[in-house]
C-alpha cells in the first residue's frame, strides 16, 4: 500500500534524491502551496459531493486564497504546482493547461448560445454564470498551467467568468510568465480587463519565483539533442533524457482536446511530451494539431525519424510543418534520427523545399535557441 506523503515532503524527496537543487525561492512556494493543501483537506469536506450541508450552514469555512505563481523560464513553477496537484489529491480538482482551458470555454459557450438561439434555453439565462455552474460541477480546485491572456476575446470573458468562479467557492492555484499587472498588456480596451487583474491580486497570494538560474536551460544544455543513427542505443538516450527533464515525475497519458478531435500524446510530464515519427507524421493531424501539441509542450521528444523523400511525402510535408510549428512556439525539440538533418531528404521532389526544415533543425540545437523562452509570439 502506498503511503500518502504531502507536497512539502514530495519536494524533500527530491531535494535529497539529487532531483533538484537547494533553492531558497522554491522552499517559500512549497512551503506556501503546503500550507494552502493543509487548508484545503478541511474546506474539501463542505466542497465534495456529501457536503452540501456544510456549504449551507451558518458555520461554512471561508474560501481559502488560491495562489498566483509567477516568475521567468525554467525556475520550477510547474514543477511546484505538480507536487502540489498530485499530493494534495481530493475529490474534485482539476489541472489543466490555461490555453486548453480558455478553448473549452469558447467551446462550450458557443454550443450555449445556439441552443439560445434555437429556443432551447432561455435567452434571459447568463452562459457565464450557466458555465461556471457546470465548472464548478466537475472540479472546484482549479490548477492552471501558464496562464496568459492576448486574446480581447479571453480578456472579456475572464472577469465574469472567475467571478462567478469565486463566488462558488472555487480554488485557483496557477504558474504565469507574468505579474498579475502584467497580463492582457497594451491590449485593446485593457481598462475593461483592470477588474479582472484586482481580483486575482484580492482572491489569490501572488508570489514571485525568481531566480538567477534556469534549470531547465542548465539540464538541456547537458544533453545531446540531435542523435543520430536511430537504434536501440538512441532511443535509451532520449528516455533518459525524458527522465532527467521530468525530474522523477511519473509519465502520464495527455490528451488535447483540438477541435473536437483527440490528440494523443502516450507519455508526458513536467510538459515533457515524449512521441515517435509514426505516431506524429504517418496519422492524418494538420497545422492545428501541431500548433496545439507545440503550445502544450515546452520540449517535445521524437523517436525514429526516418530518410524522408518522394516515397514517404504526405509524411514529410507532416514533419515539416510540425517543426514549423515546434519552431514557432520556441519549444525545444529533441530527437532521434536515421541521418543528420542535411542528409533527411536529399533527393526527388520536395527536397529543394526541405531546405528551410534542415535549416530550422540545425537552429533548434542552437544555445541561443535553446535559452528562448517558450511560447509564441504573440503569447
Amino acid at each position: 500500500m502506498m503511503v500518502k506523503i504531502d507536497p512539502i515532503e514530495a519536494y524533500e524527496s527530491l531535494l535529497s534524491n539529487n532531483k533538484i537543487q537547494v533553492d531558497i525561492n522554491q522552499r517559500k512556494a512549497i512551503k506556501l502551496l503546503q500550507s494552502l493543501h493543509l487548508e484545503l483537506n478541511l474546506y474539501g469536506e463542505q466542497m465534495g459531493q456529501t457536503g452540501w450541508r456544510a456549504r449551507l450552514s451558518f458555520n461554512k469555512r471561508p474560501t481559502p486564497k488560491g495562489i498566483y505563481i509567477w516568475g521567468g523560464v525554467g525556475r520550477g513553477k510547474t514543477m511546484l504546482m505538480d507536487l502540489f496537484y498530485d499530493h494534495t489529491n481530493l475529490t474534485g480538482q482539476k489541472h489543466v493547461h490555461f490555453h486548453a482551458f480558455m478553448q473549452e470555454v469558447h467551446r462550450r459557450l458557443h454550443s450555449f448560445r445556439e441552443a439560445q438561439k434555437s429556443g432551447n434555453i432561455q435567452e434571459t439565462r447568463d452562459p457565464l454564470k450557466a458555465l461556471a455552474k457546470v465548472i464548478v460541477g466537475q472540479a472546484w480546485l482549479l490548477c492552471f498551467d501558464e496562464l496568459h491572456v492576448t486574446d480581447i476575446g479571453d480578456a472579456m470573458i475572464l472577469g465574469r467568468l472567475f467571478e462567478a468562479l469565486f463566488a462558488q467557492g472555487v480554488v485557483i492555484v496557477t504558474t504565469s510568465n507574468r505579474h498579475p499587472n502584467d497580463l492582457y498588456k497594451d491590449g485593446l480596451q485593457r481598462e475593461r480587463f483592470l477588474p479582472f487583474i484586482n481580483m486575482l491580486k484580492d482572491k489569490m497570494t501572488v508570489l514571485k519565483l525568481d531566480s538567477d538560474i534556469d534549470y531547465r536551460l542548465e539540464r538541456l544544455s547537458a544533453m545531446d539533442v540531435y542523435l543520430s543513427p536511430s537504434n536501440d542505443q538512441t532511443s535509451a538516450k532520449l528516455h533518459s533524457s525524458f527522465d532527467a527533464l521530468s525530474i522523477g515525475f511519473k509519465p502520464r497519458k495527455r490528451e488535447l482536446n483540438v477541435n473536437g478531435r483527440i490528440i494523443t500524446v502516450n507519455k508526458t510530464a513536467e510538459g515533457v511530451g515524449f512521441t515517435n515519427f509514426h505516431d506524429m507524421c504517418a496519422k492524418p493531424l494538420g497545422a492545428g494539431d501541431y500548433i496545439a501539441l507545440a503550445d502544450a509542450f515546452h520540449t517535445f521528444i521524437m523517436d525514429g525519424i526516418p530518410k524522408l523523400g518522394p516515397h514517404n511525402r504526405d509524411q514529410s510535408k507532416r514533419f515539416t510543418t510540425l517543426i514549423d510549428a515546434l519552431y514557432d512556439y520556441k519549444t525545444k525539440f529533441i530527437c532521434s534520427a536515421e541521418t543528420l538533418p542535411n542528409k533527411l531528404y536529399t533527393k526527388g521532389d520536395g527536397a529543394f523545399e526541405f531546405g528551410r526544415t534542415v535549416s530550422r533543425l540545425i537552429e533548434m540545437q542552437s544555445s541561443e535557441y535553446m535559452a528562448l523562452p517558450h511560447g509564441s509570439k504573440d503569447k
